[in-house]
């Protein structure tokens, strides 16, 4: 097989899927035909405004994606690039396009609410309360691990006596001081579009301009040089900052801006693969129903259920439906654009995750020898030798493509990050909410409790903290339970369109497929980490703690799926009813 071929048939099958897949979709549920959307009905200048069609289509896209459809395809890739490639298509087209679709649009017909007030309206309160506990576990984690990923790609390096060597931290510098001007462009870009009304297309023309300059400043200056710890504490200010202040002034224009880093990596990753056009003969198209090559020292076990749970954003990721019904749903202008900016965005993740396939097989024998095995790595590795190929063996064009494609990574991350942190804060807020109610309306200490504010310093003290001190230790549980919230997004959408009387048959097989992977993956878990805890191993104490943490989740997955199947019986028995009836 040629990375070409694989390519451009993968773009061709996932724009089919748009065209005929996600177009039937859209005219099965009425996309389009609803009232004004609830930036609109309910603009508040902060949460909900909005936004022109490409600068929520940059937001969307930029908060789903990070590492995820980098990472999860390289680290799945050991199963061969058949399983992975067709995990990527199928899932992508008829289960995470209409897992993130579904999500957003059934917000946009509930004022802009998160899945936690949809799961109570349409299953009941319980399984809203257990939803958002999860839900808000999960995203603690997700702050955690991208907070600790972030400062890891901004910190200095120190010698043995304690002095920053500015050699080995001018990379890391760079980035850091990038990513700091990015947010200050970003500012100005918003208040230029929002407060003085500039035009979208001169003012993105300007901004694009704006990020190379940025990034030939960092390039060549790079004055900050701080630890770790020092760079935790400032990106939880930041994400404390960004969760905050209205959605105008930093988050819609720094993740638009974002987004043509992005498209930037898929074109430069294009032209790499079909200038050099490497054969992909040195990477099998199967292995084995078992990881046996296992790269980084730890295998991946059995291919099921770990295909499925490594890969997630790329395939179909439950973190998509918190931002889809979080921040998107508060921002969409008109619900028609509902089709390309949410399963839209789901299908370009694929091209990526096809892209990162492409990567690895070029190095194929580097990344399974244990060479090169960090996902980022590997993807600028392989894409910068495939340009060096093109222009000559140039080391100069492949130190460059190396680069920008980790800088573009940590953006990405450092976009999901503040993302997750506000949609933290939505879900603790809900926690003591009635649907239609802010906080102005309680009293006491649920007041407090569901204060903006409140809510953002708490999730930023427990993110940032568990990011410094050990997210790592349960970060492999991270896989299962953000594909049970893929799982439980799937089930609260389904039962939701089956309330309001439109065909969610759709949402069966996906929803049947996600709670079998995930339950049987923590089944897994759950053995796995006792037989170590009992065998005494060293860190027994957290394999105790892995193994309740996944009981955990095991019950609540099957908690919340018998509560959505009574919940569809009640609806199929009234129909039956009303048929009966009617005869």
């Amino acid at each position: 097989m040629n990375t070409v071929v694989l390519l451009l048939v993968g773009i061709a099958i996932l724009a089919c899927g748009y065209l005929f897949y996600g177009r039937w979709l859209a005219k099965t549920w009425g996309v389009g035909e609803g009232d004004p959307t609830p930036a609109h009905t309910m603009e508040d200048g902060q949460d909900y405004v909005p936004a022109k069609p490409a600068v929520l289509m940059g937001h969307h896209f930029s908060s789903i994606a990070g590492a995820g459809p980098i990472n999860g395809p390289i680290q799945a890739a050991v199963f061969g690039w058949v399983p992975v490639v067709l995990w990527v298509l199928i899932g992508g087209i008829f289960m995470g396009g209409v897992h993130d679709f579904g999500a957003l649009f059934a917000s946009l017909r509930n004022n802009g609410q998160s899945i936690g007030e949809i799961i109570e309206s349409s299953i009941g309160k319980r399984a809203k309360t257990l939803f958002l506990i999860f839900a808000y576990l999960v995203l603690l984690l997700v702050v955690a691990a991208f907070a600790a990923i972030v400062a890891s790609t901004f910190q200095a390096t120190y010698t043995d006596a304690g002095v920053v060597d500015k050699v080995a931290s001018s990379a890391n510098a760079s980035t850091a001081m990038i990513s700091l001007l990015f947010i200050l462009l970003a500012v100005v870009f918003g208040f230029a579009v929002y407060r003085r009304h500039a035009g979208v297309g001169v003012s993105t023309i300007i901004g694009i301009v704006g990020i190379v300059a940025i990034v030939i400043l960092g390039l060549n200056w790079h004055p900050i040089y701080l630890s770790n710890k020092t760079w935790m504490i400032l990106l939880g200010v930041y994400i404390a900052v960004a969760s905050v202040t209205p959605v105008w002034i930093l988050l819609q224009p720094r993740d638009y801006l974002s987004s043509f880093l992005l498209y930037f990596m898929i074109i430069v990753s294009v032209i790499g693969i079909i200038g050099a056009h490497p054969s992909m003969k040195d990477m099998p198209a199967f292995t084995g129903f078992v990881d046996t090559l296992a790269p980084t020292g730890n295998s991946l076990g059995f291919m099921f259920p770990a295909l499925f749970v490594t890969i997630a954003c790329g395939a179909i990721s439950g973190f998509h439906s918190l931002v889809s019904s979080g921040t998107t749903s508060k921002q969409l202008d008109k619900e028609k654009d509902a089709l390309p900016i949410a399963y839209g965005s789901m299908l370009i993740e694929c091209v990526v995750a096809i892209i990162s396939v492409c990567a690895v097989s070029f190095i194929w024998k580097e990344y399974v020898g244990g060479e090169t095995v960090a996902p980022t790595k590997v993807l600028a590795r392989g894409i910068g030798l495939m340009l060096q190929k093109i222009f000559g063996g140039s080391e100069k064009v492949y130190s460059v493509a190396y680069s920008m494609l980790v800088l573009a990574v940590s953006v990405f991350c450092l976009t999901s990050l503040d993302t997750a942190t506000r949609l933290a804060r939505y879900m603790f807020q809900e926690f003591w909410l009635e649907p239609g109610e802010t906080y102005k309306d309680k009293k006491g200490i649920k007041r407090l409790l569901a204060d903006p504010y409140f809510a953002t310093i708490l999730t930023v003290v427990l993110g940032i903290s568990l990011g410094m001190t050990g997210y790592s230790k349960i970060w492999a549980l991270f896989g299962a339970a953000n594909q049970l919230l893929a799982a439980i997004g799937l089930l609260a959408v389904c039962v939701w369109l089956g309330k309001v009387g439109k065909k969610n048959q759709m949402f069966y097989f996906p929803m049947i497929f996600m709670l079998i992977v995930t339950e049987t993956s923590l089944v897994l878990t759950v053995r796995s980490n006792l037989t170590q805890a009992i065998a005494g191993v060293e860190g027994a104490g957290w394999c105790w703690a892995r193994a309740i943490i996944a009981i955990f989740l095991f019950v609540l997955a099957l908690w919340l799926a018998v509560e959505a199947i009574m919940a569809l019986k009640k609806q199929h028995d009234a129909k039956k009813a009303v048929k009966a009836a009617a005869k």
